[in-house]
């Protein structure tokens, strides 16, 4: 209810999140938390997204049952599990091996059979799954969609994806790819993630 009071009207999307433990991708000590509309950290400086961002984000995918999906951040892997409900086919990609890791474990728990993952470098995307009828970016780029991004979206595909400014501030924003080279943007909303860094994590950014 507190999320249909905020905008969210895919009943699809409810179901989804209705239906997905939310309990099972925090940290320990964080479960009695688990479905306050807040972020809560995973540990290695990353987040779990507040239950109204995962459903505006999803939201805005339009999702149905034949798209192939890409996600940038695993995470904890509560996002991904959302659209594994909702697609035929997610990809998604974590730079931080041990996150992904523990993810993984919960997908098996939930027996979510439609999710490949790696541990790799999200900017680049997954040029051999590529296209994608849409892509989810978990993090937050400077300025503009990664180019390796745009270029693996298929025509008429949708993507999302914070996008910081230069003064700092954080949109989330939404791309449809109109053409090869042409695209429409829709800001959505202000936001707060973690940034979109390259190549994959090592031990000292824990």
């Amino acid at each position: 209810m507190e999320l249909r009071s905020q905008g969210i009207k895919d009943t699809n999307v409810l179901k989804a999140i209705e239906t997905t433990p939310r309990e099972i991708f925090v940290s320990n000590g964080f479960e009695d938390q688990a479905y306050e509309n807040r972020a809560l950290s995973i540990g290695l400086g990353q987040t779990i997204s507040q239950p109204q961002i995962v459903a505006v984000m999803t939201q805005a995918l339009q999702l149905h049952d034949r798209h192939k999906v890409l996600e940038i951040g695993t995470g904890s892997g509560y996002q991904a599990a959302i659209l594994s409900c909702l697609c035929r086919r997610l990809y998604t990609i974590e730079r931080h091996k041990p996150l992904l890791d523990i993810a993984e474990r919960r997908f098996e728990h939930l027996g979510l059979r439609n999710i490949t993952s790696i541990a790799g470098d999200g900017m680049q995307g997954w040029i051999e799954q590529a296209p994608f009828e849409r892509i989810i970016v978990t993090a937050a780029a400077k300025y503009s969609v990664p180019p390796a991004l745009m270029e693996q979206l298929a025509v008429g595909g949708l993507l999302v994806i914070p996008i910081e400014r230069a003064s700092g501030e954080q949109v989330l924003r939404l791309y449809k790819k109109e053409g090869d080279k042409t695209y429409a943007m829709k800001d959505l909303m202000p936001t707060r993630f973690v940034p979109l860094l390259p190549d994959v994590a090592n031990m000292m950014e824990a």
